[in-house]
């Protein structure tokens, strides 16, 4: 599921989990991302076990689905979660670094 990035990986992940009765329209709203996009992937999470979809048995819509995390999902989204928290703390690192150096040369104007 390369299409995505660790960031929308982990946003789509986080949502389902919290959210498993958004339909795929309100799961791309959500992530910003096509209606396409957000099919593609939760195909391939299902294809490979990380995702179950299953209809709502007391809906009107019988084209209304949940899609719930399976154990292989949660285990993908703590990776997932692993490494975008790594990123975003190397982002916050060379940030505080960049704010240093024009502090620096803030005092020397």
């Amino acid at each position: 599921m390369s299409i995505l990035s660790d960031e929308n990986r982990y946003q789509l992940l986080k949502l389902l989990e919290e959210n498993p009765e958004l339909s795929q329209r309100q799961i791309a709203a959500a992530l910003g991302v096509s209606l396409g996009k957000v099919n593609f992937c939760l195909r391939a999470l299902i294809d490979v076990g990380s995702v179950k979809a299953g209809n709502f048995s007391r809906n009107s819509n019988k084209k209304a689905y949940v899609y719930l995390l399976t154990p292989k999902g949660i285990e993908e989204k703590a990776r997932v979660t692993l490494r975008f928290l790594a990123k975003k703390q190397a982002e916050y690192e060379a940030l505080k670094q960049e704010i240093n150096e024009l502090k620096s040369e803030a005092k020397t104007l």
